[in-house]
């Protein structure tokens, strides 16, 4: 299932937000909600925003595509995030759900099984006017460029945070490695990088179109996150549910949770 890499400029013409969504987060049938993944995002951002005391001014989410759920719990740590992700469909997308306008994907559940997770008896819709007030935009993004979001110059930040994106934007492995090299000045000394991606994928399947996927190993992960600086305080993978059906769909065979701290500039 080696697929021909799939660059950004296919992403801005081609990805379907909704078709995204409906492949790989619905409830019923979602890819990276039957095979465990969005239960254990859901369980480590909440670590990595109580346990590990992740907290600060501002977060920036890259590659947050048309999601949501990455910003639940990390909206009571900060008091600002601000999106980041190349495809224009995908930022107007997540600016929509942000807002909850009528004909989004519905994020209730997730929403409900972050408040359970926090304990505090938020609801549902107050968690809802949380991530309103603290998701303030979301930017132009391009991880391959040495300013990820230039034209702009952002103030540095407490934390960066990419989920699911950097394997899907990086046609090999040291491109890979630049792509951390890019996203780390964006970053305070002592700052903190929060990184997930779905390991040993070739290619992924969504909106009836196959996108490349670099595929990438715990091993390597280590090494390219420690070379650039930084030093992990928690790394995470857990095995995927194996369902033939579905590995059809997207090939990964376990997902990376790595909480990193940020030891200098390189």
């Amino acid at each position: 299932m080696d697929t021909k890499f799939t660059g950004k400029d296919i992403y801005q013409e081609e990805f379907d937000p909704w078709g995204y969504l409906d492949t790989y987060y619905n409830l019923k049938s979602g890819v990276l909600v039957t095979d465990g993944f969005l239960d254990f995002a859901l369980r480590k951002l909440h670590e990595t925003f109580t346990v590990h005391g992740v907290k600060g001014e501002t977060l920036i989410d890259i590659g947050h595509g048309p999601t949501i759920y990455q910003d639940l719990s990390a909206c009571e740590s900060f008091k600002e995030i601000i999106g980041a992700d190349y495809a224009d469909r995908s930022r107007e997308y997540f600016e929509k759900t942000v807002r909850n306008e009528p004909g989004i994907f519905d994020w209730t559940s997730v929403i409900q099984a972050v408040c359970d997770l926090e304990g505090k008896g938020t609801t549902v819709e107050e968690k809802r006017e949380k991530l309103k007030k603290t998701v303030k935009k979301s930017i132009k993004c391009d991880v391959t460029k040495s300013n990820p979001v230039a034209p702009l110059v952002l103030p540095k930040v407490d934390c960066v945070m990419s989920l699911g994106c950097l394997e899907c934007a990086s046609k090999d492995l040291d491109s890979y490695r630049n792509v951390l090299k890019n996203i780390s000045p964006l970053l305070k000394v002592g700052g903190y990088l929060i990184l997930s991606e779905i390991l040993n994928c070739t290619s992924y399947l969504s909106g009836g179109k196959r996108f490349s996927c670099l595929s990438l190993n715990e091993e390597f992960m280590r090494s390219a996150i420690t070379d650039t600086g930084f030093a992990i305080i928690d790394l995470e993978v857990i095995p995927r549910k194996y369902d033939k059906e579905q590995y059809n769909i997207c090939n990964h065979d376990s997902s990376l949770f790595v909480l990193a701290r940020k030891l200098r500039d390189i």
